[in-house]
Order: C-alpha cells, then sequence, then structure tokens
C-alpha cells in the first residue's frame, strides 16, 4: 500500500468523485430514482432498482464503444487509463447503495453500456483486475464477481476496513438516544457522523428489522477526507413497552477506505 501514497496528485480529484459522483447530472446516463424515501439522495446512474423509475439524459462525461468486448483493450475503452488505489487481488465492498437496490457491474467504464451483472448493496468480495479508468467526472474499477468481469463506479465500492463501536463517541456529543421508529433513530445518527461540507451521500443499505430488539443499517459516503470514503453504521435500539419509542443500544461502525487498508485503518 505504501506505493500508493505518491499518487496525491490524483487523491483530491478521487476523493471529490467519491463525493460528488452520485446525483451528477453529466455522469446520470441512466439514473434512477428509487421509491424510498430512507435516503437522503438517491443513489444514480450506477444502481438499478425493480421499484425504480428510469430517467434518461445524455452523459457528456463518458464515450462509449458500443461494439466493444468486455476484455477490449485499454485503447478502446472510455477516458483513460489510471494508476488507480486497486491491485490485482484486491477486494471491494459496495458501499452507498440503497437496500431495495443493486449496483450495476458494465461491459465497459460507461454508465451507458450493457450490464454484466448487479450485486447487492452489502455486498462484498469484487475482485479487483488490476484495471482503472479515469473519466471527467467518475473514476471506474474493472472487477470479477464470481467469474464475470466488468466495470463499477468507483463512488459506489470501497475497501472495508475495522469495525469499532461507536455508540459512546455518539452519546458524548449529547445527541438523541432514542426515537419513535428506527428509521428515524438511524436517520439522526447517521447525521451526527455525516459530513456537512461535502454534504455526505446518506444511504439505508439494509431494511429495519423489529422485535425484542431492533436492527437498522446506514450508510454515510463522503467526509472530505481522502482516506476514509465513508462509514456503515449497523444500529441497535430496543423497543419500549407499548413499542411506540426506541431507545438506542449500541452503534457498529465499519470504515469504508478509498486507498487500501493497512491492518484495518485506512491507507
Amino acid at each position: 500500500m505504501t506505493k500508493r501514497l505518491g499518487r496525491l496528485l490524483v487523491v483530491l480529484l478521487a476523493g471529490m468523485i467519491v463525493v460528488s459522483a452520485c446525483g451528477s447530472d453529466d455522469e446520470s446516463a441512466d439514473e434512477t430514482t428509487t421509491e424510498s424515501t430512507d435516503t437522503t439522495t438517491s443513489a444514480d446512474d450506477e444502481t438499478t432498482t425493480s421499484t425504480a423509475t428510469t430517467e434518461t439524459s445524455d452523459d457528456e462525461s463518458t464515450s462509449t464503444t458500443a461494439d466493444s468486448d468486455d476484455g477490449a483493450d485499454d485503447g478502446d475503452l472510455p477516458g483513460e487509463a489510471w494508476d488507480g488505489f486497486a491491485d490485482a487481488g484486491d477486494e471491494f465492498a459496495v458501499m452507498g447503495v440503497a437496500h431495495d437496490d443493486e449496483l450495476n457491474v458494465r461491459s465497459l467504464p460507461d454508465a451507458s453500456s450493457d450490464i454484466v451483472t448487479s450485486v447487492g448493496p452489502t455486498e462484498t468480495g469484487l475482485i479487483a483486475t488490476g484495471r482503472a479508468r479515469l473519466l471527467p467526472r467518475s473514476i471506474w474499477y474493472e472487477v470479477d464477481v464470481d467469474g464475470q468481469v466488468g466495470w463499477v463506479n468507483a463512488a459506489f465500492v470501497g475497501f472495508m476496513g475495522g469495525t469499532d463501536d461507536a455508540t459512546a463517541e455518539y452519546l458524548a456529543n449529547g445527541s438523541q438516544g432514542g426515537a419513535e421508529t428506527m428509521v428515524d433513530l438511524a436517520r439522526a445518527v447517521s447525521a451526527a457522523f455525516a459530513s456537512e461540507e461535502p454534504e455526505s451521500r446518506i444511504v439505508q443499505s439494509v431494511a429495519p428489522t423489529v422485535g425484542d430488539l431492533g436492527e437498522i443499517t446506514y450508510d454515510v459516503i463522503g467526509l472530505g477526507d481522502d482516506s476514509v470514503a465513508g462509514y456503515r453504521l449497523h444500529i441497535f435500539a430496543t423497543p419500549d413497552d407499548n413499542g411506540e419509542t426506541f431507545s438506542l443500544r449500541s452503534i457498529e461502525r465499519t470504515v469504508f477506505c478509498s486507498r487500501g487498508t493497512d491492518g484495518e485503518l485506512c491507507a
């Protein structure tokens, strides 16, 4: 991972892309709008959902080579070759995709190219091939998903780092320890760990379950950090006797890294 530290000329670009890739009109070649109201912004052109309404707009940031094969030479691909942060064999995890959505793996680094396969919002084990492409407003990585090779937008994948208990950190700031619903509680927790400038993308990545112990998971992506891409917050709460409010029990925070990991820490 130390060799990556020399790439500081492109780090700021990569960090800005992670924050701005979702919701950028220049990238929304097949932008989707989900029916869920549990996200502050909708997952953009690289996600698809069975309940989505699709809107198509021109994508000026990419040039499509429609007849290219999956194994096209670099010269036939949109953008330019980029010495990215993923070596061949590194593993990505999906991040910032809604629980009722999927991340598209495409035949080319282009939001309008054919879909090779799709993966769920908490999928891990996307194996980097070592190829990456730099486009005007996006970065793409080539990955292998169970033997199927395609391209994913870097705004929706990261290196999964360590997990810690963030409950005390959250409550130490006088933050809300309860709410009427699991969603309300999770939104309050997510907002506490989000960035205002740049504005984080907050997405419900796992739907709530309620019983003796309620659970819900939110992703907070884009923190203005060139190393930390965001967090996955697994939130636990207990309902009161009448089931009308939920009290926070614990927050498991898993970090997503932009440039790889050094143990459980971001490189």
